[in-house]
C-alpha cells in the first residue's frame, strides 16, 4: 500500500493525479478505467478540499492498493474534517433539466456509477472513503 499526504486544497490535485496515474500505468490499467479513476479521485479530493475543513487549513491522506489476484485497485481517502458520509446523499434526478436540478450531488453520483465498490466510515475522528475498481 502506498500513501500520499497532501494539504486539502484544490492545488494538490495535479500532484495526486500524477502519483496515481504513474501507478496505474505500471499496472497496465486500461485507459477507460484510468479515466474513471482520475475523475473519481478529482471529485472526491475536490469535495474534501472545499468542504471538509470549512475555512481552516487541513490535510488529507490518500492510499492506493492493488490486489493482483483480483485486479482490484483501491483508493482510500482520509481526512479529519467535519464528519460527512457522501453515500447518504440522495441521488440527483438526472432526468430533470439542468435548470430544474439542484446544485451538487453529481460528482458522488458519477463516482458511485463508475466504481465497483464505494464505502464510507467515520473512525477515530477521520472520514474514510474507499473506492474500488477492477482494472
Amino acid at each position: 500500500m502506498q500513501e500520499l499526504k497532501l494539504p486539502a486544497v484544490i492545488e494538490s490535485i495535479p500532484k495526486l493525479t500524477a502519483w496515481m496515474d504513474e501507478a496505474l500505468e505500471k499496472l497496465d490499467c486500461p485507459m477507460k478505467a484510468q479515466m474513471q479513476l482520475d475523475v473519481a479521485m478529482d471529485e472526491i479530493f475536490s469535495n474534501i478540499a472545499r468542504y471538509a475543513y470549512l475555512d481552516q487549513n487541513g490535510a488529507a491522506a490518500v492510499r492506493m492498493d492493488f490486489d493482483e489476484k483480483t485486479r482490484l485497485f483501491s483508493l482510500e481517502f482520509r481526512d479529519q474534517g467535519i464528519p460527512f458520509n457522501p453515500l447518504e446523499q440522495a441521488e440527483p434526478d438526472t432526468a430533470l433539466g439542468v435548470e430544474a436540478r439542484g446544485i451538487g450531488g453529481l460528482g458522488i453520483f458519477l463516482v458511485r456509477k463508475t466504481m465497483d465498490e464505494v464505502s464510507y466510515q467515520y473512525t477515530d475522528g477521520s472520514n474514510i472513503l474507499c473506492l474500488k475498481k477492477r482494472i
